[in-house]
């Protein structure tokens, strides 16, 4: 499959429809209209900021707006009954995703809390994170999947990690030295399938924009049902 880029002038007026369009969706379903929630988006993702009772009403906003056409992933810095989120920045260097992100790096700097070889695990007790930031970082290694049941340990029940990476046709992929693997949709797909040693992965959210592969993972329950085949076949063949 081949996906065609968008040009900077149609990223920043898709971004505004999308913006729109969401805005819209949370004021006509009643079940969301009365949450203290906004939301923007910047290149496809959408940033969720605001209020919930708790995490039954935030996942229902994600899975909201990741239903509008178009979304690449729903990101949010939502506080849940007034509780911040603690959310990790793996790999941030300068530059985590949001303020108030925990950084780690393999390399001090600005934006890191924590100096840590990823290769040798996350050095963060058992599920002590919202949610994990993972952007440009699983390509840089030879072994990612221990990793990923890394963050799968260190979430929370219902915790999200956040994917992403160059996907392996643009020549982002091949451009850098230092990436070692290469992803695509169906990379997500098996690391859903993937049994793991901490457990299993819902993808709550997967897409590419011809540059990026996006997935928002949530860390499943040892009882939380499997997907359905219609709610793979959104994402993956």
């Amino acid at each position: 499959m081949f996906y065609a880029e968008f040009s900077s002038t149609r990223h920043r007026l898709h971004d505004g429809y999308l913006t729109a369009a969401a805005v819209d969706l949370l004021a006509a379903d009643p079940r969301l209209r009365d949450l203290d929630v906004e939301v923007r988006f910047d290149g496809g993702v959408a940033h969720l900021t605001g209020d919930v009772a708790d995490e039954a009403e935030l996942r229902r906003v994600r899975e909201a707006i990741g239903r509008l056409a178009g979304v690449h992933g729903v990101w949010d810095r939502v506080r849940i009954a007034g509780a911040e989120p603690v959310i990790l920045d793996i790999g941030c260097g300068d530059g985590p995703q949001y303020p108030g992100n925990i950084g780690l790096d393999q390399r001090p700097g600005k934006a890191v809390a924590v100096v840590a070889d990823l290769r040798d695990g996350l050095p963060v007790r058992d599920d002590a994170a919202d949610q994990i930031f993972a952007v440009h970082v699983l390509e840089h290694l030879t072994d990612y999947l221990r990793l990923i049941d890394e963050c799968h340990r260190v979430l929370r029940p219902g915790g999200v990690l956040h994917v992403l990476s160059p996907w392996w046709r643009h020549v982002n992929a091949v451009a850098d030295p230092t990436h070692l693997r290469f992803f695509d949709l169906q990379t997500i797909k098996g690391i859903c399938q993937q049994p793991g040693t901490a457990g299993r992965w819902y993808p709550q959210h997967a897409s590419c924009d011809g540059a990026t592969v996006f997935a928002d993972l949530v860390a499943a329950r040892a009882n939380d049902p499997d997907p359905s085949p219609g709610h793979l076949a959104r994402f993956f063949d």
